[in-house]
Formats: structure tokens, sequence, C-alpha cells
């Protein structure tokens, strides 16, 4: 039997919807409007299919878990706010609604090292380009 091309296109559909949600509540969380991070369940809530259906379908369409989009952005937020040096990571770490000491094994585990010496590195490869540009 053959399936029907509306299948694959709803796939897509909750997937997009899945993404969209992501990004409007990690901006929620980065404003403060958000003080929780949601799990598959709620952002399931939010467009409205069950959270097994949610997981299958993001797996079925990206090849991916909503938890791999999930930490990617977490990732891509954690290491734009890293190279704030005027924000300390703990500050970081709440705002990202992690206790300090889970925030470093996130971002280690993620990462390769720790958000010190993410930090570390990032404004040493600034300082090496500047003196590149300036000989």
């Amino acid at each position: 039997m053959k399936i029907p091309e509306k299948f694959f296109a709803r796939r897509h559909e909750i997937a997009a919807d899945f993404l969209k949600e992501l990004d409007k509540h990690l901006d929620d969380i980065l404003s403060g409007k958000a003080t929780e991070m949601f799990e598959v369940r709620d952002f399931a809530d939010l467009i409205h299919v069950h959270p097994t259906h949610l997981s299958n379908t993001i797996k079925a369409a990206t090849g991916h878990s909503p938890c791999f989009f999930f930490e990617e952005r977490l990732m891509e937020i954690s290491k734009s706010m890293l190279q704030n040096v005027s924000v300390p990571i703990a500050e970081i770490a709440r705002t990202l609604t992690y206790d300090p000491s889970n925030f470093t094994k996130f971002f280690k585990h993620f990462s390769g090292q720790t958000p010190k010496q993410y930090r570390a590195a990032y404004f040493l490869s600034l300082a090496e380009k500047k003196e590149i540009i300036t000989i």
C-alpha cells in the first residue's frame, strides 16, 4: 500500500512547528518570561500531539530526536553568552535554568571543554587574530 503524500507533509509541518516553538521558548527563557525549561511533553501539548508521536515524527522527518535540536540550540546560546566576559558563568547557567555545576557538565559533555575553558580559548583566539592583523 502506498503512503499518501499528505502524511509526509504533516510530518514536516510538525517538525517545523516544534522548531518554531523551541526557538520561542528559548527566547522566553533568555528574556526572563519563562523560568523553567520545557520538556518534550510541553512542546507536544503546544502543538497538540502526543509526546511519543512528536518524538517519532521529528526523528522520521529530520533523522534526529527533539533533544538533539534542544541541546544544539542551548549550546549555540551558551557559546554566544560566554563570549561576553562581563557575564559570570554562574549567571549564564542560572539564566538557562541550570545549576552552575550541572551547566558545566552539560557544556563539557557537548563541547569537550568546560565553559571557563571555552571562554578562555575564545578570547585567546581573538587576541591571536588581533596580533596577526597588526603585524
